[in-house]
């Protein structure tokens, strides 16, 4: 489980460092409109927004609270990766060590 915990803050990090880079050296609507105009950034859009909500959808089966899922979904289509490897993290260091409590959370 460290060595989850250990790539999981790794993810963290640089998914935070990149968004600082990219918002301090680009413009989000320049270049995402350019994103959204080639085929193949449509279909990378779809791919990464059908596995943000997989993900998703184990948070919010873990949490088993509405609340705390529809933030959870909200950081997830504003932030990406950075709330999935977070929230990695947190499921991992407050599991206690047990998987099935990682996976599970309360329903555990």
């Amino acid at each position: 489980m460290t060595v989850a915990k250990i790539l999981a803050a790794i993810g963290f990090v640089i998914m935070a460092v990149a968004i600082i880079y990219g918002l301090t050296s680009a413009s989000l609507g320049t270049e995402g409109a350019v994103i959204a105009a080639l085929t193949w950034g449509r279909i990378t859009l779809i791919d990464i927004y059908i596995s943000f909500l997989l993900i998703w959808g184990w948070m919010l089966y873990r949490e088993a609270s509405w609340p705390r899922a529809l933030i959870l979904l909200v950081l997830m289509i504003v932030l990406g990766s950075l709330t999935a490897t977070g929230y990695t993290f947190y499921a991992l260091a407050t599991s206690g060590g047990d998987w099935r409590r990682f996976w599970l959370g309360r329903r555990a």
